[in-house]
């Protein structure tokens, strides 16, 4: 993965002087209810892992934008938080942040949990939102090894009555079936124009933040309950060393003492585990070999914190 921060100014010194013809750039905003894949899809689509994936709803909180290159297309997609009915403030600032990558993309692709009985609340109430802002979208039907053809294509039906999409794809995210041609649409859809980054680059998030999204991701996976909605995680230093290797020291936010003793764990078990998993993804993600050292702080109202949500890309106001 490319540990670039910064988009160059100069584009031919990026690509080099030959630049492709009939060269595509678009950015394309992945909405969707909780857990309906987004992340899964976009890591697929890129190549790599940009953006974090658990099996527990709302783990996106913020928008992670992965850059992916198809034929001569630059495609730009923002993975956004998933989009509910919200309650905290956090919520409703994940829900806004979700709205305002759907808006500024010239593309929308809504994707829908195939393996689902019934289109729930949160979906109708995507299409209600694209209805009100007289938005066409794509509409990307995952999970399709989970549901039986007649099903799935009564499904696609229904989705296609109400108006909204222009085009349905049926995807499996995770096993990566008809993701090919959704790329090949979307390649041939977006805006001529001039790529934004180099060719390498999977995304225009630091490396500092997409590492504290890496070290959440296993807190999610290994920590039970709503633990883990209590939590963030700051990376507070990166040092590279001469033999090529990276010390990175984060920093987990918890809300109460017992949320800290929960996160060590007996003898510093659960800490130790979440630290090793963490650092052998990160040595995958970078390429390269990883000294991770994490701490564990109460920080009562960090969900309540103007900064925190600022960090993470947020409208505190919301």
């Amino acid at each position: 993965m490319s540990n670039k921060e910064e988009t160059p100014s100069d584009l031919k010194d990026a690509l080099g002087t030959q630049l492709p013809a009939d060269m595509r750039c678009g950015f394309i905003a992945l909405i969707g209810a909780p857990n309906a894949g987004k992340s899964t899809l976009m890591n697929r689509m890129v190549g790599g892992k940009v953006s974090i994936v658990t099996h527990k709803v709302q783990t996106t909180r913020s928008q992670i934008r992965g850059i992916a290159m198809h034929k001569n297309a630059q495609l730009i997609f923002v993975d956004t938080p998933g989009i509910f009915a919200p309650k905290k403030r956090l919520e409703r600032a994940m829900v806004s942040s979700a709205w305002q990558g759907a808006g500024d993309a010239e593309i929308i692709v809504v994707l829908h949990d195939a393996s689902r009985k019934k289109i729930g609340e949160d979906t109708r109430a995507i299409i209600s939102g694209l209805e009100t802002q007289s938005k066409k979208a794509i509409l990307a039907l995952n999970k399709i090894d989970s549901i039986k053809p007649e099903k799935l294509l009564a499904l696609a039906q229904e989705f296609m009555e109400m108006g909204v999409f222009s085009e349905i794809f049926m995807i499996s995210a995770q096993e990566g079936d008809g993701v090919n041609d959704l790329l090949d649409h979307l390649a041939s859809t977006v805006p001529e124009g001039m790529w934004l980054y180099p060719e390498d680059q999977l995304s225009d998030h630091p490396m500092r933040s997409i590492a504290a999204e890496i070290t959440r991701e296993k807190l999610f996976l290994n920590l039970h309950d709503e633990l883990p909605y209590n939590l963030t995680v700051e990376t507070d230093s990166w040092e590279d060393f001469d033999d090529g290797s990276v010390k990175i020291s984060q920093t987990i936010y918890v809300q109460r003492e017992q949320h800290k003793a929960m996160c060590l764990g007996k003898g510093g078990r659960t800490i130790k585990l979440i630290r090793s998993k963490a650092q052998q993804d990160l040595q995958e993600t970078i390429e390269r070999k990883v000294h991770l050292f994490l701490y564990v702080k109460v920080r009562e109202k960090w969900a309540d914190d103007p900064e925190r949500y600022r960090e993470m890309g947020l409208d505190f106001n919301s």
